[in-house]
């Protein structure tokens, strides 16, 4: 692991279920981070580790080299960086902006030509691992933009996961939205195809180990069913509503460029029920519980 420019000043905006693990492995590993969230409950968390909390967002950024951004999508993004009441104009000459929220990849092009012309920097860094990954340290952080930004950021980066180039601007936002679109299109699957096998009379434990070692096999047999929906917990601690927001991105950019999403769209149909039924506070892998539900119900019928 690099170490940290102690000269080098982390700003992170947006303290929530990642940012603010995230935010306190920084600290934790030696660099001076100032953090805004609109939760004050979250900027508290952050000064508990040793870390700065700022009034606002612009106070963050007129005191940081380097920006993170963790927020939910590319429209609250925009709004902050060039909004109304946008920071932009209170970075540094320099000012890189890492972007690791999950944005819209042709937005996320658009939003760095605006950052250049102010005479910052923007790449995007989103991530997969969820919270645990978060709080390890363990997270894969898909990279878009150009080599000479990374390398300014790769320490701060390299404290919270295992960065990698994907390619130009945008690049990392494409990436994680098809991944996501792939994760959920298994988890979906695999969840009826496990409870069609529990309703012949298997165990689903003696399941998922034969499917482990078979072609079967996927994330969501090795990590969500056995981690979090056989013993239903259900607290993988992604929501539903931004596996959704996702998978929306990615089928809109397949659109966009022409590429064949049928299978893709019905999946959006599905997981826009489920959505529809378990609210914006369910965690991803309650769809598993929904279909159980839903299965139940029928039987009854």
């Amino acid at each position: 692991m690099n170490q940290p420019d102690v000269k080098q000043t982390v700003g992170f905006v947006g303290l929530g279920n990642m940012g603010g693990p995230m935010s306190e492995r920084l600290v934790a590993a030696g660099y001076p981070v100032v953090g805004f969230d609109l939760a004050p409950a979250a900027r508290e968390r952050l000064a508990a580790a040793g870390g700065a909390a700022a009034e606002t967002a612009s106070d963050v950024v007129a005191q940081s080299d380097v920006v993170i951004l963790m927020l939910p999508n590319s429209d609250i993004v925009e709004s902050v960086l060039t909004g109304p009441d946008g920071v932009l104009a209170a970075a540094r000459p320099g000012t890189l902006f890492v972007d690791m929220s999950s944005s819209e990849p042709l937005r996320t092009r658009s939003l760095a030509e605006v950052v250049d012309a102010a005479g910052s920097r923007l790449i995007d860094a989103p991530v997969s691992g969820g919270v645990k990954g978060a709080v390890a340290g363990t997270l894969t952080i898909m990279v878009g933009g150009a080599e000479e930004d990374l390398a300014r950021a790769l320490g701060v980066l390299e404290v919270l996961g295992k960065p990698a180039l994907i390619g130009g601007i945008g690049a990392g936002h494409a990436l994680k939205a098809i991944n996501n679109l792939m994760s959920a299109a298994h988890l979906w699957v695999t969840s009826e195809a496990m409870l069609t096998g529990i309703e012949f009379g298997l165990d689903p434990n003696v399941m998922l180990e034969a499917i482990n070692t078979s072609s079967g096999r996927s994330g969501s047999t090795q990590l969500k069913w056995p981690n979090f929906i056989v013993g239903e917990t259900y607290d993988s601690g992604f929501g539903l509503s931004l596996m959704l927001k996702d998978m929306k991105i990615a089928t809109g950019l397949a659109e966009s460029l022409g590429v064949p999403h049928t299978l893709s769209d019905r999946a959006v149909e599905h997981w826009s029920a489920a959505s529809g039924d378990l609210g914006p506070a369910a965690d991803h892998t309650e769809v598993a519980r929904w279909l159980r539900e839903r299965e139940n119900e029928g039987t009854a019928k």
